[in-house]
């Protein structure tokens, strides 16, 4: 026999589900400006962390990355189409505009960053910050 939770009781869905749809609350969406997500995986391993996002159809010279304190930003701005052509009879690729942005832990080093374009997949690794050492804090 189940137990239902009584009216003042919250259970973590019914936090997480309440807070979902809150426009105030710590959710914050990974888009800005309205735009639609986009797909993407986003991996870590014992080098650091790994982001794979799709660029079907773009180059390299298409995507602005850019580092804004501990904010990493990635986005492409679809040009405007040109009506030079008769018309798609179906069109199934999303070239869409996009603008992500991903707040990076201290734990990896922004600045060390790479990137790379292969096979319509924007590679971006961050290694982890191996320079930043453990201290202890003495209480006064």
């Amino acid at each position: 026999m189940s137990t239902l939770p009584l009216p003042h009781e919250r259970t973590p869905f019914d936090l997480l589900f309440r807070n979902l749809f809150k426009t105030d609350g710590a959710y914050q969406p990974t888009t800005f400006d309205n735009k639609q997500s986009h797909p993407l995986d986003i991996f870590y391993d014992d080098n650091g962390l790994h982001f794979e996002v799709a660029c079907t159809g773009l180059t390299k010279e298409d995507i602005d990355l850019e580092i804004d304190g501990d904010l990493l930003k990635i986005s492409y701005d679809k040009p405007e189409e040109q009506e030079d052509y008769f018309g798609y009879i179906y069109k199934g690729l999303a070239k869409r505009s996009f603008n992500l942005g991903y707040k990076v832990a201290a734990t990896y080093e922004l600045e060390k960053l790479s990137a790379s374009m292969k096979d319509g997949l924007l590679h971006i690794f961050i290694p982890i910050n191996s320079t930043k050492a453990k201290s202890k804090i003495k209480i006064k």
